[in-house]
């Protein structure tokens, strides 16, 4: 079933890709309409999110983000399809890098040095990824999780690869970046997902207790790559402005979650200054720290 049902939709995804940007967004209008007042896909999940996080806003100030949020979420949905077939040229016109950010990478690949890029699931970062193919000298890999049902996810990889991109699986991250250490690259970890509790780091982020990954840090601490944190910005609908800084350039000498801390701040503030491009539906706060009597 699970092969017929992919090429049955194989056809309709790439029809949907070559949807001209206008008609593009009033087919996400009508699935918004679909998700959030028909569907009414984690609804629930959505707004217990928005209000712990945000405990000064209105209920009507909570409702609104709400909204915009399944807005911004069928964007992405329908934009993710579009890399199957949209130019070089307009995909860095619609996700583009800021000139501080594009000067960054150039130095640091005259330097010769490898990074760690750290960011969270906000805006668009698979066309930030894309963009950052096009632009940057460094190869770029991104870490990420194979699906089950072998046809999407090779179908998922392809379109991931499009623009030079590579991927890695999550439990070969640290051997392949052993392997890939004679090259100059970037490695990308999207570090905002639920760890398990007990091997997590705990720290108060959009003012609830929060299991974060140590994997990003104790990574870049053994290979010594500096960890560049990613902001992808929305600008209006279908156009992003990708920034980044450094978090350290030395790793190795950095204090037991310093890092980690660091990358969670950034991202927080992030949040803050545009709450609605974060992905809210994901179940970040299922898990709680577990309590020694």
């Amino acid at each position: 079933m699970s092969s017929i049902a992919y090429y049955l939709l194989l056809p309709v995804i790439y029809a949907v890709s070559l949807l001209p940007f206008r008609v593009l967004y009033f087919l996400s209008d009508a699935v918004y309409v679909f998700l959030y007042y028909v569907l009414g896909y984690r609804k629930k999940v959505v707004l217990d999110n928005l209000r712990r996080s945000f405990p000064e806003k209105s209920e009507k100030e909570i409702n609104r983000i709400c909204k915009d949020f399944y807005h911004y979420l069928c964007d992405l949905f329908l934009e993710t399809f579009k890399t199957l077939t949209i130019s070089r040229d307009a995909m860095v016109k619609h996700c583009r890098f800021t000139p501080d950010t594009v000067a960054l990478f150039d130095r640091l690949a005259a330097d010769k040095k490898s990074v760690v890029l750290v960011m969270g699931h906000k805006g668009n970062w698979e066309w930030a990824g894309n963009t950052f193919s096009i632009l940057c000298k460094q190869q770029l890999y991104v870490i990420y999780h194979p699906l089950a049902n072998k046809h999407f996810n090779g179908f998922m990889y392809r379109m991931r690869t499009r623009f030079g991109t590579k991927l890695i699986a999550m439990q070969d991250t640290f051997r392949d970046m052993v392997q890939n250490r004679g090259e100059v690259n970037a490695t990308a970890f999207i570090a905002d997902q639920a760890p398990q509790p007990k091997t997590a780091q705990w720290l108060t982020f959009l003012h609830q207790d929060t299991p974060v990954f140590k994997g990003t840090e104790k990574i870049a601490q053994k290979m010594n790559y500096p960890v560049v944190y990613v902001t992808v910005q929305r600008e209006k609908r279908g156009y992003y402005a990708v920034s980044a800084e450094i978090l350290t350039a030395t790793p190795a000498g950095e204090k037991d979650g310093d890092i980690t801390a660091a990358h969670t701040r950034k991202l927080e503030e992030d949040i803050l200054a545009q709450p609605a491009t974060w992905l809210w539906s994901h179940k970040r706060w299922k898990h709680k720290r577990a309590t020694h009597i």
